[in-house]
């Protein structure tokens, strides 16, 4: 590849959020190691962690590793200072647990190249299940109507916070719900890629907090105009079915 073809390519950045995570990174850290294309960055925003967390970020090779460790005031702030940091044309974000797959890095940009859009929805697996981007409506189903899951299998220009804004602290578990609703209501260009970009962990929030999710979900969409009248039964319906699960368990 010539050095002016090399300029063309979309540079990537993977940016992930941490506190205390030393027990989850070692995955992640693999399948970032492991991907089939290696030019990419890994931007970690650290929540001043005191279990080795540090230790373990700073130990990592062959990985061009950029590190920030100050207190913050949630995962949001923490994204939005590694974005902030970020060099890359477009940011993926990767939870602590999540694991790529080997070509994840070499697909986005793939799908870059070929659509130029603003955002790139690939998929990802969530317990052995492939999920995909929802046929539907944003007022049902939040940022699902725009891209399968806002970690792992997403990559956003990292200008769009310049027309939409950053990451909002009004909402500490739908920060991405806003955000992703406000870009895709307001004309970002989506691009779906039809790859599975990895496997998706369990210890995030959205998938331990149903309830507050849930709440927040509510909260969101009547900050996005969403109608109350709409949003309140669905809200009871999502609460029940909360409910019921657990007491199956």
């Amino acid at each position: 590849m010539s050095k002016s073809e090399k300029e063309k390519r979309a540079t990537i950045s993977v940016v992930t959020a941490t506190r205390n995570a030393v027990e989850h990174l070692p995955k992640l850290i693999g399948s970032l190691r492991g991907q089939t294309d290696k030019d990419f960055e890994w931007v970690v925003a650290d929540g001043a962690s005191d279990d080795g967390t540090l230790e373990l970020l700073r130990s990592v090779t062959g990985i061009n590793l950029v590190i920030s460790s100050q207190a913050d005031f949630g995962i949001y702030d923490a994204l939005n200072r590694a974005i902030d940091l970020a060099s890359g044309e477009y940011y993926v974000v990767a939870g602590g647990d999540d694991i790529f797959h080997a070509d994840a890095i070499e697909n986005f940009r793939v799908a870059m190249s070929r659509s130029h859009a603003d955002i790139i929805a690939a998929n990802y697996l969530f317990a052995s299940r492939k999920v995909g981007v929802k046929k539907g409506p944003s007022w049902l189903f939040g940022q699902s109507a725009f891209i399968a899951g806002h970690t792992l299998a997403t990559a956003f220009k990292k200008d769009l916070h310049e027309r939409f804004g950053k990451y909002s602290g009004e909402f500490p578990i739908g920060g991405d719900q806003f955000f992703v609703i406000t870009a895709g209501r307001g004309g970002a260009k989506i691009h779906e890629a039809d790859f599975v970009a990895g496997e998706m962990g369990a210890a995030g929030v959205s998938s331990v907090d149903r309830i507050g999710v849930a709440l927040e979900f509510f909260r969101v969409q009547l900050a996005v105009r969403s109608s109350l009248l709409v949003q309140f039964p669905l809200l009871v319906l999502r609460l029940l079915r909360i409910v019921l699960f657990e007491r199956r368990r």
